[in-house]
């Protein structure tokens, strides 16, 4: 089975908001999140966790507010 990677996006309390679409590899979710993050963090979204569904899990998570 292919792995299939999406962003979750949370609050500050970290709580799911929604989540991105889905990207057929890391490369690409990742090229996704460094153009669209001031975007999301505009809209309400504190920070994304980034998932491998297919049994991945969680890999990583990262605060959007800058500095």
């Amino acid at each position: 089975m292919r792995a299939v990677f999406v962003w979750r996006y949370l609050d500050q309390g970290g709580e799911e908001l929604g989540s991105s679409e889905r990207f057929a590899d890391r490369e690409s979710a990742e090229a996704w999140i460094g153009e669209t993050w001031s975007d999301l963090y505009e809209r309400g979204v504190e920070e994304v966790e980034l998932v491998q569904e297919n049994g991945g899990g969680a890999l990583f998570r990262m605060g959007l507010a800058e500095g």
